[in-house]
């Protein structure tokens, strides 16, 4: 064996360890499987991951936010349907409904070829490279976004900013982005900021600083505000989700231990109303069967 023999056996050595340590090919996800799907990284490679157990939460079951539900089913309706329609940010009261409502609108149009792929804040520099994935597809994609909050100077930040609108490349018509955050502009706001406003004449020009807060929630073509639930609207959520759980009259306990459940939580909510329910139901049930 020669001195080029034994440096390709040594070389074919080398790439067989080099493959054993490599992270396996992923296979492309089989769209018609599943409706939900996760971004997910593997080294240096990304990948798009079936969600084998989605959220399976109708429009029926989110109380209290008719007009924000009427809003969002129009516009995914259109995007469904191959009309133009709008990327969407949802923010507002913690725990009442943002999320919850489009994995809702999901479930409703998944039978039309509506699929979401779930992206973390910290991949959102790979966007460009999810849309690459999907462009060719004749699915239509949400790319959702949960609960978001960055810093201005974050690289998800600006990454999503350039995808929404700013890239020499447009984004393909068959992808919208829903993103759901507590701030309205996603970013934390200051006082200071608001000290080098400038008024010149009757006009008044915000600072820089807050051109640059305000530049991100405006590339989403609808805003879409949630509000606290007032007592009534609370309760009425309750009464819905005891009867989800076989509870089908909330009785004066029930009410005030309802309400005391909020209190404690400080928060009257769609989250708190049915982890109160699923209490009440559990505790019930496990009453009878030592019974």
């Amino acid at each position: 064996m020669n001195d080029l023999d034994k440096f390709c056996a040594r070389l074919d050595r080398l790439l067989d360890h080099v493959e054993k340590v490599l992270p396996p090919a992923q296979p492309e996800p089989d769209w018609q499987a599943a409706i939900a799907f996760r971004w997910r990284r593997q080294g240096n490679n990304g990948f798009i991951q079936p969600v084998t157990q989605p959220h399976r939460i109708t429009l029926d079951a989110l109380c209290g936010i008719d007009e924000q539900k009427q809003r969002i089913d129009q516009n995914t309706q259109q995007f469904v349907q191959g009309f133009s329609a709008n990327n969407v940010l949802l923010t507002g009261a913690r725990g009442t409904g943002k999320s919850s409502l489009i994995k809702a609108l999901l479930n409703k149009y998944a039978k039309d070829g509506l699929r979401l792929i779930e992206v973390e804040k910290h991949h959102l520099v790979d966007l460009h490279d999810i849309v690459d994935k999907i462009y060719q597809r004749p699915e239509r994609f949400i790319l959702f976004c949960d609960d978001l909050s960055f810093e201005t100077d974050e690289a998800g930040y600006k990454a999503l900013k350039v995808v929404l609108d700013g890239s020499i490349a447009t984004v393909s018509d068959n992808v919208l982005i829903y993103a759901t955050s507590n701030r309205r502009h996603m970013v934390p706001e200051f006082m200071r900021d608001n000290l080098d406003t400038k008024h010149i004449g009757d006009e008044v020009h915000p600072s820089e600083a807050i051109e640059e807060k305000i530049s991100l929630s405006e590339r989403f073509g609808l805003w879409v505000s949630f509000y606290p639930f007032d007592q009534d609207q609370y309760l009425d959520i309750v009464r819905y989700w005891l009867a989800y759980f076989g509870i089908h009259e909330m009785t004066a306990l029930a009410r005030t231990e309802a309400l005391q459940w909020a209190i404690e939580r400080g928060s009257r909510s769609g989250r708190v109303a049915w982890q109160f329910a699923r209490d009440l139901a559990g505790l019930q049930q496990s009453a009878s069967d030592r019974s």
